[in-house]
């Protein structure tokens, strides 16, 4: 656990200081508002598109390999960004953060789940879930004012650190194994078992055997695939609603002061929502606490569109805007270690891997879509209609949370 602390600091705080600084960057060479909201959605596009194959190249490479390719991927490009401020370099570089990104997020979570028994792991989460939120606490609210107030070269050297990172990776790829069972059939890159060449004694009967074992390993993995729906769902509802305001609070309101605020309410809130979260859900059950998260989601975004909307806030509004995103960090915190958690209940073990990249599917995905969303959005209707949306559709995953599948033995 302290290596994987380690990776996951340093990781995410790469991607906390680029995450609302690369739109400014891209703002600062001349890009729109859209232009600057394609800037993460790329990011988390290729974040996703990554993350679907991490299983697969963890059988293949280890633990050790992949993660340090993803650090590097993460940290080479962030220091590149020095090199130039238009948007298609940006872009550019942004995709191949992205892939660093989507094995960071998939392999963190997977080693959560391989290192701690089930009677701890909502605690193990939330340990997880702290070490991402103190560099979101710490980097993400002040990138934008270092890079606004001093240089945005500063920023980028801070986004190198999943360089530092790697030596931490390899300790921890020490204790992690691969298992030797067979790749699940649904994954991308997944190898189907091959049947026995005919003609030689009892090839029949294991021919059939491994057709048999083969259908049944299937439909393990759609079962997987479905029972991970509802907290995907519920998942990508919150992180829609974070991604937006984490991507575009400094530009929401014409104060340096609140927005850094709004930043590191949301990260604080976040950090102690996902952690405390944990204890609870080990003690009491994950989902009786989902439903009510997901409505302070709905109630904190409709708050922030109320307070953004206004043309000359008063102090008293900038006020509200800051309290309002802190609602949504507990939201967006808590719902993180809890749809995690659901995540692992309802698959085998075998299926953790599977389990941990879906989950990280949607928190990227969600995120990736509130911040090009709110984006288009704000660009033609401005920020107080974009919020409104992003909590009608969290609003529309409140069904979701009072579904409830039976956790696997």
């Amino acid at each position: 656990m302290p290596a994987l602390v380690g990776v996951t600091v340093t990781g995410f705080a790469g991607y906390a200081a680029l995450l609302p600084t690369t739109p400014l960057w891209a703002v600062e060479g001349g890009a729109s508002e859209a232009g600057a909201g394609f800037v993460n959605g790329v990011l988390l596009l290729f974040t996703v598109l990554t993350q679907l194959f991490v299983p697969g190249l963890l059988r293949r490479y280890g633990w050790a390999v992949v993660m340090s390719a993803g650090m590097a991927l993460m940290g080479i490009p962030a220091l590149l960004h020095i090199l130039s401020d238009a948007l298609a370099p940006i872009l550019v570089l942004s995709a191949i953060r992205g892939v660093g990104f989507g094995i960071l997020t998939v392999t963190g979570s997977a080693a959560v789940a391989e290192l701690i028994e089930p009677t701890r792991r909502g605690k193990a989460i939330g340990a997880y879930g702290l070490a991402i939120a103190l560099p979101n606490l710490i980097v993400l609210p002040l990138a934008p004012w270092v890079a606004q107030t001093w240089s945005f070269t500063w920023v980028f050297i801070v986004a190198g650190l999943p360089l530092v990172g790697i030596p931490f990776v390899i300790a921890l790829g020490r204790v992690l194994h691969t298992p030797p069972a067979e790749p699940d059939q649904m994954e991308p890159g997944a190898v189907a078992p091959q049947p026995a060449d005919v003609g030689e004694p009892g090839v029949e009967d294991a021919g059939a055997e491994g057709h048999a074992s083969a259908s049944v390993e299937v439909m393990s993995v759609q079962t997987a695939y479905v029972r991970l729906l509802i907290p995907t769902v519920l998942l990508l509802g919150v992180t829609l609603s974070g991604g937006a305001l984490t991507t575009f609070a400094p530009q929401m309101v014409d104060s340096g002061a609140a927005s850094t605020a709004a930043l590191f309410g949301i990260g604080a809130t976040a950090a102690i929502s996902r952690w405390g979260m944990g204890g609870l859900s080990d003690r009491f059950g994950a989902h009786r606490f989902i439903w009510p998260l997901t409505l302070l989601t709905v109630f904190g975004m409709a708050l922030c569109a109320w307070s953004v909307a206004i043309a000359t806030p008063s102090i008293e509004v900038l006020v509200v805007f800051v309290v309002a995103a802190c609602l949504v960090g507990i939201s967006y915190g808590g719902l993180q270690n809890l749809t995690l958690v659901v995540a692992f209940e309802v698959v085998s073990r075998t299926h953790f891997r599977l389990a941990s990249a879906v989950w990280n599917v949607g928190f990227d995905l969600g995120t990736g879509l509130g911040s090009v969303l709110v984006g288009l959005l704000a660009a033609g209707f401005g920020f107080g209609t974009a919020l409104l949306v992003a909590a009608a559709v969290s609003a529309c995953t409140l069904p979701f949370a009072f579904i409830r599948a039976r956790p696997v033995a």
